[in-house]
């Protein structure tokens, strides 16, 4: 699986390639959703990302913000794909911390990929309530996103890395680990190249 930075990405990237009436707003929305979990204990992973089949790019009947998604459980499963064809994970230090390491070097390596930052910030921190079908609040929805709307304003370094982590109670107490072993892998070029293969191969 991806972080959020990069599921934009590959947002951005679907619309390019295939354009749509869609509402991209509701969209992208949707295809953030999933990881709110690592905000509330009470949202398994199995509820999030268990929950379309099969997994494919076909959004018929869907909202703009089920297709979103799903859109990111597509995008988990083609992101390890790539990886793996890649040979991604026998590089060093690449498994750290369940791969979460990885995945916000790639939020990083993929920031300048998308250049409407700022209506997204906005957007986040205004964001319309869904109903979800799962219990999800509506105070625990609108902090997701603005985690989300601050951790994304800028190119993430060390330091927003650090803070956005440190929001995630399963994550706080690792921040600092987790952003020493993004410095090291990001000393890695063939690290950084693989992960910005993905952003260009996920569509």
């Amino acid at each position: 699986m991806a972080s959020q930075i990069a599921h934009i990405i590959y947002a951005k990237k679907y619309f390019d390639k295939y354009p749509s009436t869609i509402n991209k707003d509701e969209f992208i929305l949707g295809s953030i959703f999933p990881d709110m979990r690592r905000i509330d204990g009470n949202i398994k992973r199995k509820d999030t990302h268990r929950h379309y089949d099969p997994l494919d790019l076909n959004f018929d009947g869907l909202t703009a913000f089920e297709a979103g998604w799903k859109f990111h459980l597509y995008c988990d499963m083609r992101r390890e794909e790539i990886l793996n064809k890649y040979d991604f994970y026998s590089l060093p230090e690449t498994e750290n911390f369940w791969h979460i390491s990885a995945k916000i070097l790639e939020d990083e390596v993929a920031y300048n990929k998308y250049n409407n930052w700022e209506k997204l910030v906005h957007y986040f921190n205004n964001v319309p309530f869904v109903k979800t079908g799962m219990n999800v609040s509506q105070e625990t929805f609108s902090l997701w996103y603005a985690i989300l709307a601050k951790y994304i304003e800028k190119k993430p370094d060390s330091k927003a890395m650090r803070i956005f982590l440190s929001k995630q109670p399963a994550l706080a107490e690792k921040a600092d680990g987790i952003v020493q072993s993004i410095d090291t892998l990001r000393k890695n070029n063939k690290v950084t190249d693989i992960l910005g293969k993905v952003a260009e191969e996920i569509v």
